[in-house]
């Protein structure tokens, strides 16, 4: 007899769907057992999308997406088209995911209310927190105090990109602070490095604004950095004046 060649079975991976998953285990019943607050990442993130793919059920397409960006920090920053760069995601969940993120974002905002007192360097960082997380590039604000020390406005955008002196020039700052009839600036940026320690450059800008403001008569009470929080540290930012790195006004 011929020896021929074996035959070979080529066995199909078993795509397990929710519908099949221990009850316990499935997102919403596991959402109605133990609350919102007790849940995983990955199922809430199943419950905004609802749905899986051919192949792939939604707890899977969630637990793929968290686990190539690494965190929900990460995921906010992602744009549509680098969410729709993962399997299983198209243009409808990127949509569904970075709207989340948005709404998330808003009411973080909004639990800041609308013109809160700023008095210490936790409330100033409190109040750009949420924007800075998602940058991946510096952004310099200025947060515009009046008299009682409540924040006139929406914090200012005063530039964009990495500080320097040509960057952040004083006549744009205190032309924003006079429009607004300001008594007094904190000074914010951010470091999408996730570390909060100000460069020379940094000390130097704020010891310049500083000067600026006595000048104009507006005072300047801090400059706030914000980076990430480390597993090592209690906070996601340094005070200039809180470190001692500059004499404030």
């Amino acid at each position: 007899m011929k020896n021929s060649k074996p035959v070979e079975y080529a066995i199909m991976p078993q795509v397990l769907r929710v519908c099949d998953m221990p009850a316990q285990l499935r997102p919403r019943e596991e959402f109605e057992r133990v609350g919102a607050e007790n849940v995983s990442d990955a199922v809430l993130l199943a419950l905004i999308l609802r749905t899986g793919t051919k192949g792939v059920n939604v707890v899977e397409v969630s637990q793929r997406l968290l686990s190539a960006f690494g965190s929900l920090t990460a995921l906010a920053k992602a744009s549509v088209k680098d969410l729709q760069s993962i399997d299983s995601i198209g243009p409808v969940k990127a949509q569904m995911i970075k709207a989340a993120m948005e709404l998330a974002q808003r009411l973080t905002r909004e639990s800041v209310g609308e013109s809160p007192i700023v008095i210490t360097p936790e409330q100033a960082a409190a109040v750009l927190r949420e924007r800075a997380r998602v940058l991946q590039h510096e952004v310099f604000w200025a947060l515009m105090l009046d008299t009682k020390n409540r924040l006139i406005g929406e914090p200012k955008q005063i530039s964009q990109g990495t500080l320097n002196s040509s960057l952040v020039h004083p006549r744009e700052l205190f032309k924003k602070a006079v429009e607004h009839s300001c008594a007094a600036i904190i000074l914010a940026h951010n470091h999408p490095s996730g570390d909060p320690t100000p460069s020379s450059e940094d000390i130097k800008i704020t010891k310049q604004l500083i000067g600026a403001g006595e000048v104009m008569g507006i005072r300047i009470l801090d400059h706030i950095v914000i980076g990430h929080r480390k597993h090592n540290s209690n906070t996601d930012f340094l005070s200039l004046r809180e470190a001692g790195l500059v004499q404030f006004g």
